[in-house]
């Protein structure tokens, strides 16, 4: 499983100079967004009051991946969800908005990583090897920016049903399917605990 670390994650961040492309890989990163939920994102799933993200759309692609792309619904019902935006996102967002305000026939329908048509699958790939490249660290596909997101929720100490949520997993079991290896063992800390409290009750 590939992913990258926060460290090599700010690293790839360094070398991007376009807002649009920086808030791209950000949403990737910090939301664990699945591909086609990134491409699916219209400006009215983003409520900046709240600071949330909705993830209610997807984009599929009927011939290849360049042409005749398809909205459908999320991967699973539980990959409906809305997820609070941690606020380095939120701003570059809002600076993108006003960027994208000023295109002509701008409305809050358009794709935020696009226009009135959604940014193509090769087209954000092509970014990912040529920023990774420019940075100096080893390429990552884009599903392994949602494995980013995973390991970074449980290095910072969120439980499996909160990172299930996160990424809209159908059950906690995919999620531990997936990312149980990268889940601490705390097999010690849980007989720690027990002795502490059979300390307590012996005193």
């Amino acid at each position: 499983m590939e992913f990258y670390t926060w460290e090599e994650f700010k690293q790839f961040l360094s070398v991007i100079d376009d807002l649009r492309y920086r808030a791209l890989f950000e949403t990737l990163y910090y939301c664990g967004l699945r591909r086609g939920e990134l491409r699916g994102l219209t400006w009215d799933n983003i409520d900046f009051e709240r600071k949330t993200i909705s993830i209610t759309k997807n984009v599929v692609n009927l011939q290849g991946e360049s042409h005749y792309w398809l909205m459908t619904t999320p991967k699973t019902r539980t990959s409906i969800r809305t997820i609070p935006m941690p606020d380095r996102l939120l701003e570059d967002l809002k600076e993108y908005l006003e960027y994208q305000k000023k295109q002509y026939g701008f409305n809050n329908k358009w794709f935020v990583f696009g226009t009135y048509e959604p940014l193509t699958f090769y087209k954000m790939q092509a970014l990912g090897w040529d920023l990774s490249k420019k940075a100096d660290i080893r390429h990552l596909p884009l599903h392994g920016f949602r494995h980013s997101c995973a390991s970074l929720l449980i290095n910072l100490g969120q439980d499996a049903t909160t990172v299930s949520k996160y990424l809209g997993h159908a059950s906690i079991k995919e999620t531990l399917d997936t990312y149980s290896h990268m889940f601490p063992n705390n097999l010690v800390n849980a007989k720690s605990a027990i002795d502490k409290l059979n300390n307590t009750i012996i005193n």
